[in-house]
């Protein structure tokens, strides 16, 4: 781990940042219409207790959550167990500790950079916070977060207009709020009024139109997608005409890569969730490119997935945005996390 990255919050660093304006400069995406998708999500390997997967690394492997553990998963679909021992990483199997990978990118105005590889993952409970995970498996504590809040959404910012910092979302008596970590564990509100969001949340890339560099995140209870812009503004993107509520609207989103083809592949983790209405299968779901390049899915479009069902739509923006259905999983399916691209 770089000796120049602290791994003690700077709680005087929080600074809260200005009022939302829920007004779009460009409407809204409609709902999509057309018949069920002919587009499959289907079971690719059993894994307890799944809930997300960040990635792929250089050599194309993924990092993978589950049960309160990290696992990583090969181009060759081999599952092996990852950061374990005294220094590894372990957290309570309740929550739905998300994860995301860096990329190495230097934050702006920071003087370091996260660590290509490392993985960081949201710590609910009563101390809530970022737990670091080094490519060699040692874990320790990166920062806090506010006593209140409990945090439901982690990504970073590969396009650079939240300084390529870590974005993380956490709930908030009924809002969100909106925080950009830097690569010292300084963390700085972009808002704490953004309406109630969480999963699989990404920022956007510059080819997304007028959305590019925002930050992307769905709501299950009114199916709606919103973005959240650096200056804590929140706009609704689209809305996606897929059933919604409480553990069954729009959960999981991901953006399909550069250079994605056909010989490619989705992922999406299907955590097993007793005694609900979509209980899962604990597995890890897979969509072949073949089958998303057929449905007209390109590179620089956005995928996001319900959490009832994994009923996927696809959103492409320029100066107008436009959404389509175009997959589903198993009905039984309780998808969780971001959507992954292997490519």
């Amino acid at each position: 781990m770089r000796r120049d990255l602290r791994w003690a919050v700077r709680l005087g660093s929080v600074s809260l940042a200005a009022v939302v304006a829920l007004a779009a400069c460009a409407p809204a995406a409609p709902p999509p219409h057309g018949a069920v998708p002919p587009v499959r999500w289907v079971r690719f390997r059993h894994l307890a207790g799944v809930v997300d997967l960040a990635g792929p690394r250089r050599d194309g492997s993924f990092t993978v959550a589950a049960a309160g553990r990290l696992f990583t998963l090969s181009r060759a679909g081999v599952l092996r167990p990852f950061a374990r021992g005294p220094a590894g990483y372990s957290t309570a199997t309740g929550p739905e500790p998300y994860i995301a990978m860096a990329d190495g990118e230097r934050v702006a105005g920071a003087g370091c950079s996260f660590p290509s590889g490392m993985i960081f993952a949201l710590q609910p409970g009563p101390r809530p916070g970022i737990i670091a995970i080094t490519p060699d498996g040692r874990a320790s504590r990166f920062t806090s977060l506010p006593a209140i809040a409990t945090p439901d959404g982690i990504t970073f910012d590969t396009t650079g207009h939240f300084g390529h910092r870590l974005v993380v979302t956490a709930r908030n008596h009924g809002a969100t709020m909106v925080a950009a970590i830097d690569c010292a564990g300084h963390v700085a509100t972009i808002t704490s009024r953004a309406p109630a969001v969480e999963g699989g949340i990404a920022v956007a890339p510059a080819s997304f139109g007028h959305y590019g560099g925002d930050l992307i995140a769905p709501d299950e209870s009114s199916g709606r997608v919103y973005a959240i812009r650096p200056d804590g503004t929140v706009v609704t993107l689209a809305v996606s005409g897929l059933p919604h509520g409480g553990d069954i609207g729009v959960e999981s989103a991901g953006f399909v890569p550069p250079r994605f083809s056909a010989g490619d592949t989705a992922y999406l983790a299907d955590r097993y969730s007793r005694g609900n209405k979509h209980p899962g299968t604990n597995s890890i779901l897979r969509l072949p490119g073949s089958r998303l390049v057929k449905a007209g899915v390109r590179p620089g479009d956005l995928l996001v997935a319900t959490e009832g069902s994994a009923r996927t739509i696809v959103v492409r923006c320029a100066s107008t945005c436009a959404v389509r259905y175009i997959a589903a999983g198993p009905a039984i399916s309780h998808a969780e996390g971001h959507v992954v691209f292997a490519s």
